[in-house]
């Protein structure tokens, strides 16, 4: 991401409200002259999404590094907490992006009665290209701590989008949910 505006105050803190350490990864928040001050006629989700001295939770998660550098690894709300480890995202979908053959991917989690959740990829072939899911789960292996490994992959043609073009997780996650049930 960068370093925040000039005037604007950012942090990392934990789900309890805490500052985390230095090159941790937490919830950012934001103040300042440019963000906005709240929620239209909705004082429940202004008091929902504002902290007690006025910082936004953006949703997103991120660090901060020694220099002031703040480095998003995704959203809040994408976060797969498997076996009692976060698994964001943002960083598996990089890994798979890379690989050979690939176009795009979407990593989200879903239920599973061992670890609560899972990771489950869901890849884009580039046209032409053949890429198949064990191969996939391998090259992570390589590359990835084990709990970051998706349990599952699929390819597929597409992912579903809405209108501004964005990958509807929340889909993917309902069309996966059952798997491990």
């Amino acid at each position: 991401m960068g370093f925040p505006l000039p005037g604007v105050s950012l942090r990392v803190q934990d789900d309890a409200g805490q500052p985390v350490p230095m090159g941790e990864i937490g919830g950012i928040q934001v103040k300042g002259p440019n963000v906005f001050g709240g929620y239209w006629r909705m004082p429940e989700k202004t008091a929902e999404e504002f902290t007690a001295d006025g910082f936004f939770k953006t949703g997103d998660v991120g660090r901060i590094d020694e220099r002031g550098y703040v480095t998003i690894v995704g959203r809040s709300k994408d976060l797969i907490i498997s076996g009692g480890y976060n698994v964001y995202p943002a960083e598996i979908e990089g890994y798979i992006n890379e690989l050979p053959g690939v176009a795009e991917s979407a990593l989200v989690g879903v239920q599973h009665p061992d670890f609560g959740e899972v990771g489950v990829a869901v890849v884009i072939a580039k046209p032409g290209a053949t890429v198949r899911p064990e191969a996939v789960i391998a090259e992570l292996k390589a590359k990835l701590a084990n709990f970051k490994i998706p349990k599952r992959c699929f390819v597929v043609s597409e992912l579903p989008r809405n209108t501004m073009g964005k990958v509807q997780k929340n889909l993917l996650r309902d069309q996966y949910a059952k798997l491990f049930t």
